[in-house]
This record gives structure tokens, sequence and C-alpha cells, in this order.
């Protein structure tokens, strides 16, 4: 009899300690219980997670159910850091001064009458020295000339007969040529020609026409440097 109620007391206290840890278990205010949503899991003394009827797999923690936690979208790769720009292409070297261009020779044309009466006696054909003045002004002028061509021709009045008159002229002319090759003109380039009476530049019916008429015209052709 004694013995009987003894294991009425065992099994009694058995159920009513293992209904007590049910209840324990379901309330939160446990020293054990965790419960980071809504009551969904029991820890036990040495961390164990538990999971109580209200779990439910929206509920799961990483801490217990790290498998069943959405874990967050990886973090967009940095954009690429955009190209940098080229370098800029170095300024062309700035070209030196073009060199200044060199002035063309001026042409150089003179042309000089010289009265027969200054340059010889009457009827001759050798220069006097009032000539010779003259002609050594002309050479001065064209000094520094680069010289193509002196034309010296000579001219008489109408008095004496045509081939007179044009040897006259000729050698007259000629007597100029021979002058200026002596002070340093080359020969060929000096030209010479008698025309005569045929190319008058006043009348001759008059003293002072043909006075104008003997003559001898000098021209000079050349460039100046």
């Amino acid at each position: 009899m004694i013995k009987n109620k003894i294991s009425v007391l065992l099994a009694l206290a058995v159920a009513l300690g293992f209904g007590s840890s049910q209840a324990i278990a379901q309330q939160p205010g446990d020293a054990n219980w965790k419960s980071p949503t809504a009551n969904a899991y029991w820890k036990n003394s040495v961390g164990q997670c538990w999971r109580s009827g209200f779990w439910t797999p929206a509920l799961a923690v990483v801490e217990c159910d790290p498998d069943l936690i959405q874990k967050p979208a990886p973090a967009p790769a940095p954009a690429p850091k955009p190209a940098p720009a080229p370098a800029a292409a170095p300024a062309p070297a700035a070209k030196p001064p073009a060199p200044a261009p060199v002035a063309a020779p001026k042409p150089v044309a003179q042309k000089v009458t010289l009265a027969a009466d200054v340059l010889f006696d009457f009827d001759k054909a050798v220069v006097k020295p009032a000539g010779t003045a003259k002609l050594d002004d002309l050479l001065g002028k064209i000094k520094g000339v680069d010289l193509e061509v002196i034309i010296a021709i000579g001219h008489t009045d109408s008095i004496g007969s045509d081939a007179y008159n044009q040897r006259l002229s000729e050698r007259r002319a000629n007597a100029v040529k021979a002058y200026l090759v002596s002070k340093g003109i080359a020969p060929n380039r000096i030209y010479v020609e008698g025309k005569g009476e045929k190319q008058p530049v006043a009348s001759n019916k008059t003293k002072d026409g043909r006075q104008k008429n003997r003559r001898v015209d000098i021209e000079v052709i050349g460039t100046r440097k």
C-alpha cells in the first residue's frame, strides 16, 4: 500500500514537472527564453537554439538559422573610372620668321645728249677737255650699276655731203667709245653708230637749229644693286 502511494506521487511529480517545463518554454519572461521574433526560438542553458511552436521560416534569425536568412545583394561593382583624357599634343614649334625678301635690282636707263660743240672742235672727232668732263660726270652717275650696254650715236647738221656727215658722225661716236674704254668700261659693253644728218632734232635752216643737230646721244642701260 505504501509502495503504491509512492509510485503515484512520483508519477504525479514527473507529470507536474513536465507540464511546468512546457509552460516555461512558452513564456517569454523566462530567463532561458530568447525571443527576437515573436517567441519563435528557445535557447537552452548552453546557448543552443530550439524552435518553438510559433516558428516559421519567415521568422528565421541569422544566429539560429543562418542558411534561411536572405543574404544581402552584393554591392554593385564600382563604376569604372573614366579613362584619363589624352594628353594634349604639344604645340608645334614656332617657325622661324621667313628671311626678308631680297630686293630685286632696280633697272637703270639713263640717257643724255651732249652737244658736239662741247665734245669736239669744229669738223673734228677728238674729245675736248670740256667734253671729257661731261663724260666723267656721266660715269660718276652710273657708278655701281651692273652695266648691260652703253649706246653712243653720233649726229651732224646738214652742211656738207651726206656721205661726209655719215663718216663724221661715226668717228665722233667712236671717239666717245674710246674715252669710255680708257676709263674702264669693257669694249663689248659699248655700242656705237653714226646717223649723219638723217635724224635732226631742229631745223637746219638756222644757226641755232644746226647747233642742236650736232650732237652725240648716249644711253646707259643696266641694273643698280
